[in-house]
């Protein structure tokens, strides 16, 4: 959802709700930072949410939009894998939320899926309900997706190349793509593949990482937090792709690229990703917990917990929380290099869990992707300001 450019005392209420609605998931990912990462808080969580949570979560809803007088709200069912619950939940669980919302308040339904158990009655059951339907992929071949298998090392391709083919044939159920970058994957393929499959939206993503716990490289170290801004692999490897966007008329959407030609021309940011909207979004777990954003579980052990829930706690009181404040203040809640850099309106930073550092500054550091933003913001400002010019 859109954020807004505020002043420093304004209240940005929350607009997307993260809704977990089982916190396991049939495949075993060798990146995911969720299972293989270092927060384990999923493992004490009931694996589905209880009809009771999800209510109550449906009232906190309505009452955050109540009192901030939306007129929309967004909100994605998520996991784990969500559709280890079949339709039937899902359907119920946006039947809470769409009876407890005030009038005047309309929710969009969101679904992000790894794509195994689709089937063309379960498509068809969540499109009539209004659902849209995410798939997450890394490209649009089995080698490309070689690190996304199931729990007994089998390949999800198979069966995800199904799901694609039959979301091409709904394209107003089929919400897009994300995919995590892999260093070692060419960007060209990895582009033309997801090209082929015709989503309407591709969103490439850096792999879930900080100073504490780097990226992987193609090769050579990583630039230190405060020195110069060195070697920029994943900057390279998103140059490469931006250019076969930019030049390769009609397309998906890329959401990064369409992000920063956005904030390069004034607008303001939808994304956590860059710019400095504040975040709109929070977590509500299968326990009823509130929390933020899941990237945070990438750096430590409770990283994303607020210590609230929706059964004592309102989404006002979330807001007020010093972590959620902390990636709502936009400038003035990022460390003195990327409040001084030129860049700042457009980068923003980075993602808030990219910039930790255990040993120094926690999340006061630039991005370990600093080199990287830096390297595609400027390549994309060239190419745009080119075609200004010759226009």
């Amino acid at each position: 959802m859109a954020g807004e450019k505020t002043g420093p005392t304004a209240v940005v209420p929350f607009r997307q709700f993260v809704l977990k609605v089982h916190s396991r998931c049939n495949l075993a990912c060798t990146y995911c930072y969720i299972y293989a990462g270092p927060d384990r808080s999923w493992r004490a969580r009931p694996p589905t949410v209880p009809a009771a949570t999800m209510r109550q979560t449906a009232l906190r809803i309505a009452e955050h939009a109540r009192t901030h007088r939306l007129r929309e709200v967004r909100i994605d069912l998520h996991g784990g894998e969500p559709l280890l619950t079949g339709p039937g939940p899902l359907l119920d669980q946006a039947a809470a939320v769409r009876a407890a919302l005030p009038a005047g308040c309309t929710a969009e339904f969101g679904v992000q899926t790894n794509g195994t158990l689709l089937t063309r009655d379960m498509i068809d059951t969540l499109g009539a309900a209004g659902f849209r339907l995410g798939l997450s992929l890394d490209g649009g071949t089995p080698g490309l997706n070689r690190r996304r298998v199931d729990h007994a090392g089998r390949p999800s391709w198979p069966a995800v190349s199904r799901a694609v083919r039959l979301l091409r044939d709904r394209p107003e159920v089929f919400a897009g793509i994300l995919c995590t970058i892999d260093i070692t994957a060419g960007p060209a393929e990895v582009y033309g593949s997801l090209r082929a499959l015709d989503p309407p939206m591709v969103d490439f993503l850096l792999p879930h990482a900080n100073w504490s716990s780097p990226p992987p490289a193609a090769a050579g170290p990583r630039p230190a937090p405060l020195g110069p801004a060195g070697r920029a692999p994943y900057g390279d490897w998103l140059c490469t792709v931006f250019d076969l966007w930019w030049d390769g008329g009609s397309g998906p959407r890329v959401r990064v690229f369409t992000e920063i030609l956005g904030l390069l021309l004034g607008r303001p940011s939808s994304s956590e990703a860059v710019g400095l909207s504040p975040v709109v979004a929070l977590v509500v777990d299968t326990d009823g917990a509130i929390e933020q954003v899941d990237s945070l579980k990438s750096t430590y052990e409770g990283a994303a917990a607020t210590g609230l829930d929706v059964f004592h706690h309102s989404f006002d009181d979330a807001l007020a929380h010093p972590g959620m404040a902390a990636r709502r203040s936009g400038r003035d809640g990022l460390g003195a290099q990327c409040r001084g850099c030129a860049l700042v309106e457009v980068c923003g930073g980075g993602n808030y869990a990219h910039r930790y550092r255990a040993d120094a500054g926690g999340f006061s550091n630039p991005s370990v992707y600093c080199a990287d933003l830096e390297r595609l913001i400027r390549h994309i400002a060239a190419r745009l300001e080119a075609t200004v010019a010759l226009n």
